[in-house]
C-alpha cells in the first residue's frame, strides 16, 4: 500500500498484529520500522529474515522517497534531514507511538537523523553496520585489503565520482566483498531489489551529502536505549565505524555487538546470531 507522507507517496508493508489477545484482554506488540540501505535500493533486503521477528512485534517495512516503490519528490529533498522527518511523519501517519526504529546502513543514516532531530519519538534504536560520519579513504584500504588494487580502484572510481558507469563497475567488484568468501549469500537480494540510480548517485561520494554529514555531536541527544551492531569483516561501513557510533551515544544508553566474521551484511552472514541479538534488545525492560 501507499501512505502520504511529507507530500510524497510511500510504499508501506506491514507484517502481524499490532494487537493480539491474550487472555481477557488485548496486548499491544511494539512495532519495529525498518529502514533499509542504499540508497535507491528497496525493503526487500529485509525479507524474509524479519519474518521471523513477528511472534514478538509488528513490523512496518518501507522504502524512502526516492527509492524502491515509494515516489521521488522534489530530488532537492533528497537529504537526511527529509528522510529523518519522513520516519517520524510515517509514524504520525500510522498512529504509531514508541516505534523501535532499525536502519542498516543508509538506513542507519537515516535513523540518525531521525533520533537526533525527533528525540524522545523513539522507543529504541537499533544500527546495523553504518557510520555517524563517512571516512572514504578507511573504505578504499578496506577493499584494497579484500580485493586488492582493482577493488580500491573501482570504490575509490564510484564514490569519488559517482555515476551510472562508475556504480556499475562497483556493483561487479566491489558489492561482491560485502559478505567473507566463506559466507556469501547467493546474491538474490540484489536481484529482487528495485534499484535506482539517480538516488545513489545523488547521494554518495565526498562530494555529496554523503561526505558531509557528521552526527558525532548529536548523538548525544539521543535519549533511548540503543543497540549497535557491526561485522568486523564490513568493508564498507568498517567496524570502526560502529565503534565512533557507540563512544558518541550516552554510554549508559548503548550496547554495541561485533559479529566475527560478518560483512556488511551481518543477518545474511549470521542470521541466528543477530536476528537473536534483535530480538533479546527488542524484549528487553527499559
Amino acid at each position: 500500500m501507499h501512505v502520504t507522507v511529507n507530500g510524497v507517496r510511500l510504499y508501506v508493508d506491514i507484517e502481524g498484529a499490532g494487537l493480539v489477545p491474550d487472555g481477557p484482554r488485548m496486548r499491544a506488540k511494539p512495532t519495529l520500522v525498518l529502514l533499509h540501505g542504499g540508497p535507491g535500493f528497496d525493503h526487500s533486503m529485509y525479507k524474509p529474515a524479519f519474518s521471523a521477528l513477528s511472534d514478538i512485534c509488528q513490523i512496518v517495512y518501507y522504502d524512502h522517497r526516492g527509492c524502491g516503490r515509494s515516489e521521488n519528490g522534489p530530488t532537492e529533498r533528497w537529504t537526511l534531514d527529509q528522510w529523518g522527518d519522513d520516519v517520524r511523519s510515517l509514524c504520525d501517519t500510522l498512529g504509531i507511538e514508541k516505534p523501535i526504529v532499525l536502519g542498516t546502513s543508509f538506513g542507519g543514516f537515516v535513523a540518525q537523523a531521525y533520533a537526533t532531530r525527533h528525540p524522545g519519538h523513539a522507543a529504541k534504536l537499533i544500527l546495523v553496520s553504518t557510520a555517524a560520519k563517512f571516512d572514504f579513504e578507511q573504505v578504499y584500504a578496506a577493499f584494497e585489503r579484500l580485493g586488492g588494487t582493482e577493488a580500491e580502484r573501482a570504490a575509490r572510481g564510484y564514490w569519488s565520482a559517482p555515476s551510472d558507469a562508475t556504480r556499475a563497475v562497483y556493483r561487479t567488484v566491489c558489492v561482491p566483498l560485502y559478505a567473507p568468501r566463506n559466507q556469501a549469500d547467493d546474491g538474490a537480494w540484489v536481484a529482487r531489489a528495485i534499484s535506482r540510480n539517480e538516488t545513489g548517485i545523488h547521494f554518495n561520494g565526498p562530494g555529496n551529502e554523503h561526505g558531509r554529514f557528521d552526527f558525532r555531536d548529536a548523538l548525544a541527544r539521543v535519549s533511548c536505549p540503543v543497540l549497535v551492531m557491526a561485522g568486523d569483516k564490513d568493508p564498507i561501513t568498517p567496524i570502526a565505524f560502529s565503534e565512533q557510533i557507540a563512544a558518541s551515544l550516552p554510554p549508559e544508553l548503548v550496547s554495541f555487538r561485533r559479529f566475527a566474521g560478518c560483512g556488511h551484511g551481518i543477518v545474511a552472514d549470521d542470521r541466528e546470531g543477530a536476528l537473536q541479538a534483535i530480538r533479546n534488545f527488542v524484549i528487553a525492560q527499559c
